[in-house]
């Protein structure tokens, strides 16, 4: 007989707050993921994940400042950085990663960082740790980083996070304007692109690239569009030559796979040979919109792009659409706080290049059907 585990006094109060989780609905339990053909959750925007992908080396072996550099990983990043137009470009294992070790390299405990009420977990964990003072401005408003930017003019030096396009709520900022902003009061903007590449702007090359404009740091993931895994922070050679030696989640990581560098490679010269993929799922998702009609009272659509945010209210809502939308086919996850605000849970629905005319007009009409049943 196997002796009885009795919890140590320090995880003593995690069954207890599991179950207020429970209670509240907004427990998470692993499930198995749904068949490609019936997921509208995914982020796998352009449909290149599934594909296969030739022989490479498995691991790296190392962090890349030790012995883990393989020729896979500087061919990667020197062609994004030629895609983007930048003039070189850095490796993570992960978006978290990227923006991790990005900001809290970057700013330190002198400077101030005016954040996007709501940036990435990412974002906020790189700024909390890299001891800067935070500002943090309402979302989307430009003129509120104007004014923070004005009031901190003593700071060592400025900082400002956004996203480009903020994937729970399909929207993004004026990024012209911002670039404007920052210049006018030398201040760094930093742009998180991660839901945008591959996608949005002129041969999916961002929103960045559509308002003709350059951040000072462009970050990319390479999991979503490009259907892999890893991300990038793209910008000048003492950009990447900074964080190569002072990015913590970079130094003290094991490089990233060759087999998923090679993998992220191949997958972009499939959008640099198909740059119109990205405006073919643009076009599903208007025709989805289009479809959908007026929203249902209590219902909120939200944005533009590939994500089409469904705002219900209460955490029960959510839960109960998805699993309406679960028994019609169609495997989308509710989303609920933490991750979006108290009131404001939802279902968030991605289109991508694996879906046809027909997969979208008949989640139209699911999504309408299930509404109705709320």
């Amino acid at each position: 007989m196997k002796p009885q585990v009795v919890p140590s006094a320090g995880l003593r109060h995690l069954a207890a707050e599991l179950d207020e989780l429970k209670r509240r609905g907004l427990f998470r339990d692993p499930e198995p993921g749904p068949a490609p053909e019936t997921t509208f959750a995914s982020n796998d925007y352009l449909g290149l994940a599934g594909r296969p992908v030739g022989p490479s080396a498995a691991g790296a072996g190392a962090s890349r400042l030790i012995a883990g550099e393989h020729e896979v990983h500087r061919r990667t990043e020197k062609a994004f950085a030629h895609w983007l137009g930048t003039e070189d470009a850095l490796l993570f294992t992960s978006g978290y990663a990227a923006n991790v070790g990005a900001v809290s390299a970057l700013a330190g405990p002198d400077d101030v960082i005016v954040s996007d009420a709501l940036n990435h977990a990412s974002l906020i964990d790189g700024a909390r740790l890299s001891r800067a003072r935070v500002v943090i401005v309402p979302h989307g408003q430009v003129e509120a980083v104007r004014e923070a930017l004005a009031n901190e003019g003593a700071s060592r030096r400025r900082w400002v996070l956004v996203e480009s396009y903020y994937s729970m709520d399909a929207d993004g900022p004026d990024l012209g304007e911002l670039r404007s902003v920052c210049d006018a009061a030398d201040a760094a903007l930093f742009v998180d692109e991660a839901h945008a590449l591959g996608v949005l702007g002129p041969g999916g090359r961002g929103r960045c690239a559509e308002a003709g404009i350059r951040p000072d740091v462009l970050v990319g993931t390479l999991g979503k569009a490009f259907g892999g895994q890893g991300a990038f922070v793209a910008g000048s050679p003492e950009l990447r030559a900074w964080l190569w030696n002072r990015a913590r989640s970079f130094v003290f990581s094991t490089g990233l796979a060759p087999v998923s560098t090679a993998a992220a490679l191949e997958a972009l010269d499939i959008v640099e040979a198909d740059p119109d993929r990205g405006a073919r799922v643009l076009e599903l998702a208007g025709r989805f919109r289009t479809a959908l009609g007026a929203p249902v009272d209590g219902t909120t659509v939200l944005g533009f792009g590939q994500i089409v945010p469904i705002v219900v209210g209460t955490e029960d809502r959510a839960v109960r659409l998805s699993e309406l939308l679960a028994e019609a086919g169609y495997a989308i996850a509710p989303i609920r706080p933490p991750t979006v605000p108290d009131g404001a849970s939802r279902i968030r629905i991605t289109i991508t290049a694996a879906h046809t005319r027909a997969d979208v007009d008949g989640l139209a009409s699911a999504v309408a059907a299930a509404l109705r049943r709320l």
